[in-house]
């Protein structure tokens, strides 16, 4: 999988990411599942001498052999992919067998960067005895602050970091698959300085096409009931346990699915820089999955309703916005949503210090 180097073309006036690959044995069919997961929201073709895999309009089709193509490379790409590949290149732990074994030498030909390796193993030796007797480097500026916060017993595992940049690095995690059938990334939304955060399960459709949290039908009862309570959405943090909308294709629709426990673990990185960053007073959790990762434990929620101790501190747990509207009865949807407002009333005077509820 490592060796297939994907390049964008334009096949039947569509962009495709094409690459050649030349295998040993007839594995075509074996491996293409992983590109499908890897890459499901991109279309690609894998072409090689026994035959070809096609990813279209989410369909994965095989289709017969073809000869190696002209070169189609883009130089420019190229280019930058070597020189990368060069500076990143460390003479000091180079391992030749090692380095064969995975890489064997039959697909160079078709890695640009491998016309750089005989000559970067060459001069491995000359480089680590320079790196060897160079003076070191000066340590970055930062390095003593974190030094001191390591000395005095600080927490730097999560660092406060701006929540825009947060949001940034979102945008590239792959830190488990749901990432690559999402429409984008949904990253939380509010003040810096909340006192009270909000967090849910995970986006919804309507979620997972706007890029915010809570502005499709749960949000909008949400918002309901904010008011009712008396608190200003705006200003609150509204975020997700999970970040990208995880669902199960029924026709056109794309109905929601539950996040594993797997996924929920895999997102609490991001969720605990969140909360690093804001540090509110109380965290309010809608629903089990929401209290689960806060809590890290299964929870219950008509049991454990109420004020809760977190991980990361004081925390309330209520129902899902959602619960409410999954509710046939219109009398128990009614009592349901009067009990939902006064759990957010109560969690907003918990929030403003005026006594735990």
């Amino acid at each position: 999988h490592a060796f297939v180097r994907f390049r964008a073309q334009i096949i039947d006036t569509r962009e495709v990411f094409a690459a050649w690959f030349e295998p040993d044995h007839f594995i075509l069919r074996r491996a293409v599942p992983f590109f499908v997961d890897r890459f499901a929201g991109m279309e690609w073709l894998i072409a090689t001498p026994i035959g070809t895999a096609l990813w279209r309009d989410r369909e994965l089709v095989f289709g017969p052999p073809v000869s190696k193509p002209a070169t189609t490379e883009d130089a420019m790409l190229d280019e930058v992919w070597t020189a990368y590949y060069r500076t990143t290149f460390n003479p000091a732990r180079l391992r030749v067998k090692a380095m064969t074994s995975e890489m064997p030498k039959h697909y160079w030909r078709n890695l640009p960067e491998a016309a750089s390796i005989p000559a970067l193993v060459a001069g491995a030796r000359t480089r680590t005895d320079g790196m060897a007797a160079r003076a070191p480097d000066a340590a970055p500026a930062f390095a003593a602050a974190v030094g001191s916060r390591i000395a005095t017993g600080a927490d730097a595992t999560v660092p406060a970091t701006p929540l825009g940049q947060i949001a940034a690095e979102e945008e590239t995690c792959r830190r488990c698959p749901l990432y690559a059938n999402a429409t984008q990334v949904v990253p939380g939304e509010g003040p810096a300085e909340a006192r009270l955060m909000i967090v849910g399960e995970q986006p919804g459709d309507q979620e997972d096409i706007a890029g915010r949290p809570f502005v499709g039908p749960a949000g909008q009862v949400l918002d309901r009931a904010l008011e009712e309570a008396g608190l200003d959405r705006a200003e609150l943090f509204l975020t997700n346990a999970v970040k990208h909308f995880k669902f199960e294709p029924r026709g056109k629709r794309r109905l929601h699915k539950k996040p594993n426990a797997g996924e929920v673990t895999a997102c609490r990185w991001w969720l605990d820089r969140e909360i690093a960053t804001v540090r509110p007073r109380l965290i309010v959790a809608l629903g089990a999955t929401a209290a689960g990762a806060l809590a890290g434990h299964a929870v219950s929620v008509m049991r454990e309703r109420g004020p809760a101790d977190f991980a990361d501190g004081p925390g309330f747990i209520t129902v899902h916005p959602s619960f409410l509207l999954r509710l046939p009865d219109p009398a128990e949807k009614a009592r349901q949503y009067d009990l939902f407002v006064a759990d957010l009333r109560k969690a907003g005077a918990i929030a403003r210090g005026d006594g735990r509820g």
